[in-house]
C-alpha cells in the first residue's frame, strides 16, 4: 500500500495539485480512505508518469504548503 503521508489536509492538497495541472478533475483526485493506491494509479495513468513519481509530487505539494516545489 502507497500510504500518503501528509502535512495539510487533502482538500487543501486537492486544490494545489488541480492549481499545478489544470487537467485535473475532482474526480480524478477522489480520494477514499485506505484506497491511496487508486488515487495513485489514476493519476499515473492520466499524467502518464511513474506512480511513486506520483505519490512523491502529491507528497511534495502537501509538505511545501502550496509554495512553488
Amino acid at each position: 500500500m502507497n500510504a500518503l503521508h501528509l502535512e495539510m489536509p487533502w482538500d487543501h492538497v486537492k486544490e494545489k495539485l488541480k492549481e499545478q495541472n489544470v487537467e485535473l478533475t475532482d474526480e480524478d483526485l477522489d480520494l477514499q480512505p485506505g484506497k491511496e493506491d487508486e488515487l495513485i494509479d489514476r493519476l499515473a495513468t492520466k499524467l502518464r508518469k511513474d506512480p511513486s513519481a506520483i505519490k512523491a509530487w502529491i507528497e511534495s505539494i502537501s509538505f511545501n504548503k502550496g509554495k512553488a516545489s
